[in-house]
Order: structure tokens, then sequence, then C-alpha cells
């Protein structure tokens, strides 16, 4: 891939064990659904990385994990059999649970992420049990996830072919960008997805105050990027809500909903918000 440092998982293979996998349950949002998520949070052989090293936000791994695995099929639709592209993977709190949910000849899953710690967990504990998940480190420069990266966010351009990807998730990654790389990272997923693929983004999107919110933000300067932590403004980072779908929508995405969450004081299934777009056109079906 242009732009990446590949794991050779040929190699990190010889380094660890091989965990078992737990069999796939047949999906859906039926209780089998229900069962498989209850699973995901309790089954003691399910990969989790040790807690001194997850880096990626507060809150249980395991159920953060399959709170979004439902997210994903229920909100986002996401299908057994398709094409995954995970920006910002993180240390596999999203992989893990789709290992249970992505058909393990057709569907696949593909994570990027500019911490080199969670990418090598990954590729060591997850690809060995599951080949058709792999991961990547893009090392692009971040003040506080990667402050020495030699790519600049706004020269992002993520190494797939045009149409690679059936869902793309930005779970997390829009609260720590600025408007100008968040613009990039909008365009590269429309690239992206194929037709009737779906973005699921998550953000804290920024319209009337209702007086309740769980954070309080400030605009920055005269744009339409707002933060909400003096001392690191990317820590949590908000944007204009008319700007995100806007920009989604110049990117070539139809944008379907944009769902408020509960960090503004209101009852809601999820905390940060959540835009779910569509790249328009009929999906041919079927996975590779």
């Amino acid at each position: 891939m242009s732009a990446m440092t590949a794991i050779d998982v040929t190699v990190l293979r010889e380094m660890v064990p091989t965990p078992a996998p737990v069999p796939v349950i047949p999906p859906g949002p039926g209780p089998d659904f229900d069962w498989m998520l209850q699973a995901v949070q309790t089954n003691r052989f399910m990969p989790h990385p040790p807690p001194d090293s997850i880096f990626v936000g507060d809150g249980d791994y395991r159920a953060i994990g399959a709170e979004f695995l439902g997210h994903f099929v229920r909100i986002g639709r996401l299908q057994p059999h398709e094409r995954v592209f995970d920006i910002g993977c993180g240390i596999g709190r999203m992989a893990v649970p789709l290992t249970q949910y992505l058909d393990p000849e057709r569907g696949s899953y593909d994570g990027v992420d500019p911490v080199m710690e969670g990418i090598l967990w990954c590729a060591q504990t997850i690809t060995p049990a599951y080949p058709r998940f792999r991961f990547q480190r893009l090392d692009i420069a971040h003040p506080l996830y990667n402050p020495r990266g030699s790519l600049p966010g706004i020269e992002v351009r993520f190494g797939f072919a045009n149409g690679s990807f059936d869902f793309i998730t930005m779970t997390s990654v829009a609260t720590h960008l600025p408007p100008d790389e968040l613009v990039v990272y909008l365009q590269e997923a429309s690239r992206l997805l194929a037709p009737g693929g779906r973005l699921f983004l998550t953000a804290f999107a920024i319209d009337q105050k209702t007086g309740q919110e769980r954070l309080s933000f400030k605009r920055w300067q005269d744009g339409p990027g707002w933060y909400a932590i003096d001392e690191a403004p990317l820590a949590a980072a908000g944007i204009d809500s008319t700007f995100l779908v806007e920009k989604a929508t110049e990117a070539g995405l139809a944008v379907e909903s944009l769902r408020p969450g509960h960090w503004r004081g209101i009852s809601s299934a999820h905390y940060q918000d959540l835009l779910l777009a569509v790249k328009p056109g009929v999906s041919p079906g079927g996975g590779r």
C-alpha cells in the first residue's frame, strides 16, 4: 500500500500462539444476533488487549465493541458478506466483535491506524485466527496520537482501489480531526465505497445548543470547527452539523441520517452523533 508500513503477519504468527476461533453465529437483528452480542461481551476466549495498552477512549472494551456491532447492523445495515474498512481501528475494539459476524470466506475487514502498538497487537492476535482481517499502520501526523508522523492529514490517501469497500466506519475519528482533514477523509470514504456502500461516522455535530450538553464546546476562530479542551483541542473536536452534511454531500455521498447522541443530554442509543451516508448507485450484491 502506498504511504503505509505493512505488518508482516507471517513473521508475527511465529511469535505468538494462534487463538482458537470462536464459531460464527448466524447473523441477523433477531434473537440469534442478540445472543451473539451478549457472547461478545462475556466469552473469555475472545481476544482482549492488556488493560494498560488500551488507548482508544474510556469505557469497557468488549461492551463498547458489542454496542457498535449492534449499531453497524441495525443502523448501518452491515451484512456478513460485505467488505469493511475501519479508519482509525485503534487496538481492535471494532474488529474483535466483527470476527464473530463477518462471513469467514466472503466478508473481509481492513483496518488502519497511526499507532503502531495497536496495529501490532491486532496483527499478532486477530489475523492469525482470522486471516481475512488485515491491519496496516498509516504514519499520519497527529498531535495526540502520532506527533512525529510523516504524512500530513490533508494529504491522506488510503492505498486501496476505488470502490473497494461496502462499509466504512469512522468511529471516534472525526472527533479528533480539524475540519480540513475531515473533508479529506470524507472524500476518501466516497472514493473507496462501492455503489450502495455506507459510511458510518460518529461526531460531535454542533447545531443549536440545549444547555444540557455533557461537553462544553467553543468555536475555533471563525471556522466550522469546535473544541472542548483548551489544552488539547483535538482531544474532543466538534464540527458544525451543516458543514459535515454539506462536505459529505460534496464528496459524492447521500446523507441518509444524522442521529443525535446522548452527549447532548438527551436519550439516545449512542453517545456521539451518528452520520450514515450512502454511495449512490445500485450494489451488485455478494462479496468478493
